[in-house]
């Protein structure tokens, strides 16, 4: 009956409907009414809740994590992709192009296949390098971004290769050359030729501040380079242009046997030697001696109030010379020439053939000389120093790597006072001093600091110590603490500064200081136990007013290095 009553009041309604919206109205309210009652007349039922939870993880969560991997190994090889929250962004996408740059590819800013394999390949075995991959990435001249082009060369046999792993054993190509062509006729190895006590002997033997290389083969035990008389020695003396070899046959070979004049060299006793390289020059004449002779030079002398030019009487090479200062005459016995600068490239080619002879970096634990640890930290910190430097150097344009190590050079000249006060004053004076050069040089602070950073790579690639030690002082005033400890290396070693250890120590303090406090280490990141080391070695160190600080002097403009 009700089925019947609800069916005909539904009738009635739509044949008797007095308007449309009428009709709309009462249907609606139908509707509702039959909805009403099938819920009010279903059997009483006990209902329970349940909540559904939806899992947060981000789409597509697979390919972030592989975003993820990626940007990690951009960063660790230094092409900043930011921070790794796997979304490939603006920045992101320059890191790729800045390693496809790097290794060859095409600049497209998206990694194909193969690219990002070998790049995660590549990292994923400098990683599991540990100690190993340390000693590679501060022997090659780009730092940890020459692994990439070694690991791309030891895997396709290409020629470029400049580590251990192809072969250079931390040694100038054309030493290393010559160390392969020996143990293919040898019963060791060329790498157990390299670590043979004798076999490679380093020594500046034409005294122009760069090593130079003995390679004596008595110590390989093959008749193919020896007789019953000698054995034969290579001398690899160093020119700006590169190495020359100078052929012998010699027996228990020392440095003190040759004497080279730039690339040419002779043995100091002629007994049974066979020179089989250029043959040495006719000796050249002594010069006649010369009457004294003077020329005006000036010194400057305080005014009170600032420095004036003084002119003074300097005379010539062959006499001593006398510089007035403050109406005392000090004397010089050097004729005004400086003795050559130890060349710290060189130098750091010795301390890396040395690491990779001894297995590794010495640590915390097996240190027993501070000062040669501190010394090989300092050679590391230099190959990461130069591959900061490449990163921000890619992104300019316009500008060749001649004009950069020019105007760097530039740089240094402005800095140069403040590097020698280093080696005199307390580390607050000079940073004080620095400071005020920085604020006196019209330039943004980011825009300085990607300056200095760029002229503290170009200062080391060409041995200019003015540039590198000025560019680490203002990155140092600038707030970047890290790199105070290339000053304590500096002092601690004497490389473009007068020998201070005990000076030094306030310079790593401060250093080691900001990284205990959570700085981000700019050399080495990701390795804390080198702050173990330095720590360790500093307490092995000898356990210091200020200039005025140089205003920028007129007409000469600071370099200007900055990437968006």
């Amino acid at each position: 009956m009700s089925k019947k009553f609800v069916f005909a009041a539904m009738m009635a309604g739509i044949g008797f409907s007095p308007a449309p919206a009428a009709a709309d109205d009462f249907i609606k309210g139908l509707a509702v009414g039959i909805i009403g009652g099938a819920i009010a007349n279903q059997p009483k039922r006990r209902t329970t809740t349940v909540r559904r939870t939806t899992s947060s993880k981000p789409k597509y969560s697979a390919a972030r994590a592989q975003n993820r991997e990626t940007q990690t190994a951009l960063n660790y090889f230094g092409f900043n992709a930011g921070s790794p929250d796997g979304v490939l962004g603006r920045k992101s996408r320059a890191a790729v192009t800045q390693y496809q740059v790097l290794m060859g590819y095409v600049a497209s800013g998206q990694l194909t296949e193969f690219e990002r394999n070998f790049l995660m390949t590549s990292y994923q075995r400098a990683q599991a390098g540990g100690a190993t991959t340390a000693t590679l990435i501060a022997q090659n001249p780009r730092g940890v971004q020459g692994l990439l082009l070694d690991y791309r060369d030891e895997q396709t046999g290409g020629v470029g290769a400049r580590s251990a792993l192809a072969g250079h054993y931390g040694l100038p190509p054309v030493i290393a050359q010559t160390v392969n062509e020996i143990a293919k006729s040898s019963d060791p190895t060329a790498e157990q030729l390299v670590n043979r006590h004798g076999f490679i002997q380093l020594a500046d033997i034409n005294g122009d501040g760069q090593t130079d290389y003995i390679i004596d083969t008595s110590v390989t035990g093959s008749a193919f380079w020896c007789s019953a008389q000698a054995c034969t020695v290579r001398v690899f003396a160093s020119t700006p242009e590169g190495y020359e070899r100078n052929d012998f046959q010699a027996f228990n070979v020392t440095p003190a046997m040759f004497a080279c004049t730039r690339g040419t060299c002779s043995k100091t006793n002629d007994g049974g030697t066979l020179m089989a390289a250029a043959p040495v020059p006719a000796p050249v004449p002594a010069p006649m001696p010369q009457q004294p002779q003077t020329q005006m030079a000036a010194v400057t002398v305080s005014t009170g109030g600032g420095t004036a030019p003084v002119p003074s009487a300097v005379p010539s090479v062959q006499a001593p010379q006398t510089a007035a200062v403050s109406g005392t005459a000090m004397p010089s016995f050097f004729g005004g020439g400086a003795a050559p600068e130890r060349s710290l490239a060189s130098h750091c080619n010795m301390v890396t053939l040395l690491t990779t002879t001894n297995g590794g970096y010495v640590t915390a634990d097996t240190m027993t000389d501070p000062m040669a640890a501190m010394g090989e930290q300092m050679c590391f910190s230099r190959s990461y120093a130069m591959a900061n430097g490449d990163v921000l150097v890619a992104d300019l344009t316009g500008v060749t790597a001649e004009q950069i190590s020019q105007q760097c050079a530039g740089f240094g000249t402005l800095l140069k006072d403040h590097v020698n006060a280093a080696a005199l004053q307390p580390r607050v004076d000079v940073l004080r001093n620095v400071g005020q050069f920085v604020l006196g040089s019209g330039m943004a602070p980011a825009q300085l600091e990607n300056t200095a950073m760029v002229c503290l790579s170009s200062g080391y690639k060409t041995d200019d110590m003015n540039a590198a030690v000025g560019s680490a002082l203002v990155l140092v005033a600038l707030g970047k603490a890290p790199y105070a400890e290339l000053i304590g290396h500096h002092l601690s070693q004497g490389f473009g500064m007068p020998e201070r250890a005990d000076l030094s120590l306030a310079w790593y303090g401060q250093a080691t200081e900001a990284l205990d406090s959570g700085a981000k280490a700019v050399f080495g990141a990701g390795m804390p136990e080198r702050v173990t080391l330095l720590k360790a070695a500093m307490g092995g160190l000898p356990g210091g007013a200020a200039p005025t600080a140089q205003p920028v002097q007129a007409g000469t403009a600071i370099p200007v290095f900055g990437s968006e």
